[in-house]
């Protein structure tokens, strides 16, 4: 009989003890839910933008870094991390379709209150992604050769974006599906997380970089290796902080969706980003291609003014993704009015970003390009095009915030529509025209001018993308 007692007695404990557990979960689910939707724009919007500027900063002094280290070892080891680059914006395409796809609608069924239903969108669009990026660096193998040939490669710089790219591919799962959880965390509003992962990465990169490159005497493969090994550590980091249940949803293969619908739905929500950055991909290989009549020497520039141009931008990113999430969970929440104070709060703070970041990079433009690689003809060639960039770039914040905001509230079409005329579809017409017309001159004003006449389309879709946000 008292063995019966005990028995019953640890069960009713048990029980105690799971309902404490699901209030705890319930709490925090309240509390999420209240930050999200009742929290003043201002606040939050910093609040999630921060770790994600930290983030996109931190990755791109890593970039900046990895540029000057191998511009010390010659002009077309310098020009195939330039080409290589390019690939790896193909990995990062599939990786923001999945993880903006998956976000936005997880982020909206969390603004409905449907858990299930957002680990569902959670854990599908992490293993669509892994397995997207497999299947890449496989036929990547298979067609290695004439891969780095498309991507921009001059006879003299495909050799070293060979040694530099084959360790990438074999990264290239870990690479994606990293990028798709640090997009599923911000899309959560647990950005911090996702920083975490993504700083260390980005540090440890730097450190190895430095070790494999110079003190193995390793070359361009030491930084292939070090971007190799840092992204399987961010992987890692990362997964721990969905599998020890630091997140509200969760990853797990047991809640990946069987229903074709469900994963059209990640894909085609995720199509903007897709398009985007597939378009500055092509873009990037056509930039390559037409600067490489005029020799390494303009590969290199127009590769640096690439990096140091994205700069001050990764602020303004990091700004726009940080106004997606309560784009996204607000909408869900049908709180429409939030929706548009975060736009014009995002647009306001990324315009004014790029003002400040630009400006002294336009005016030391020449000392900063010979940071990376003294070469009197490189920096002869890139001061133009980035005083230009620093320029155009001030016209971008809009068309980033409208089609962020058209994607994160689930119209697909015009979000596509954005993202494909900022990414590609007039610079690259431009580029082909301009480079015919004025030669390298004209090489360096494509993208500038792209980015203005990009702003005045933009206009009609922002008058647009302010009437679906209305309130009723």
């Amino acid at each position: 009989m008292k063995f019966i007692n005990i028995y019953f007695l640890r069960i009713e404990m048990t029980n105690k003890m799971a309902e404490s557990l699901e209030l705890s979960e319930a709490e925090k689910q309240k509390k999420q839910y209240d930050t999200m939707t009742k929290q003043p724009i201002g606040k939050l919007l910093v609040t999630l933008s921060i770790p994600t500027i930290i983030s996109m900063m931190v990755t791109n002094i890593y970039n900046i870094v990895d540029t000057a280290f191998v511009g010390v070892l010659g002009t077309s080891e310098s020009g195939a991390t330039g080409v290589v680059f390019g690939y790896m914006a193909i990995l990062q395409a599939i990786a923001f379709m999945c993880g903006q796809g998956g976000g936005s609608l997880m982020s909206r069924r969390l603004g409905e209150k449907k858990l299930s239903d957002a680990s569902k969108y959670t854990s599908t669009a992490f293993f669509l992604s892994f397995f997207l990026g497999f299947g890449m660096a496989i036929i990547s193998f298979l067609v290695l050769d004439p891969l780095v040939r498309v991507l921009g490669s001059t006879e003299t710089i495909a050799p070293f974006a060979k040694a530099y790219i084959v360790f990438i591919l074999l990264a290239a799962p870990f690479f994606t599906s990293s990028l798709t959880m640090n997009n599923l965390l911000r899309y959560e509003g647990k950005a911090v997380l996702g920083t975490v992962g993504m700083l260390i990465g980005s540090v440890l990169n730097i450190g190895l970089d430095a070790l494999l490159m110079f003190g193995l005497k390793l070359g361009i493969a030491g930084a292939g290796i070090a971007t190799a090994v840092s992204q399987i550590i961010s992987f890692s980091i990362l997964l721990r902080m969905f599998l020890r249940k630091r997140t509200q949803t969760k990853i797990s293969i047991r809640l990946v969706s069987r229903k074709p619908r469900d994963i059209f739905n990640v894909l085609a929500t995720g199509f903007p980003s897709l398009l985007r950055q597939s378009l500055f991909s092509v873009a990037t290989m056509l930039l390559n291609g037409t600067a490489g009549v005029y020799g390494d020497a303009a590969v290199s520039a127009m590769s640096i003014v690439s990096r140091i141009s994205f700069f001050p931008m990764a602020v303004a990113i990091g700004i726009g993704q940080g106004f997606q999430p309560i784009s996204s969970f607000n909408y869900g929440a049908g709180k429409k009015h939030r929706v548009r104070q975060a736009f014009w709060a995002a647009l306001f703070g990324a315009e004014l970003a790029l003002l400040v970041l630009s400006t002294p990079i336009a005016i030391f433009a020449p000392y900063i390009i010979r940071l990376l690689r003294d070469d009197a003809q490189v920096v002869a060639y890139g001061v133009r095009p980035l005083r230009l960039m620093c320029a155009g770039q001030l016209f971008v914040p809009l068309t980033m915030m409208v089609e962020m905001g058209f994607q994160s509230t689930g119209a697909r079409l015009l979000a596509s529509f954005g993202s494909s005329l900022r990414s590609g579809l007039l610079f690259i017409p431009m580029l082909l025209i301009l480079s015919k017309v004025r030669g390298m001159s004209g090489i360096q004003e494509a993208q500038p001018v792209s980015l203005v006449l990009t702003f005045f389309v933009c206009i009609y879709l922002c008058r647009l993308f302010l009437k679906r946000v209305r309130s009723e």
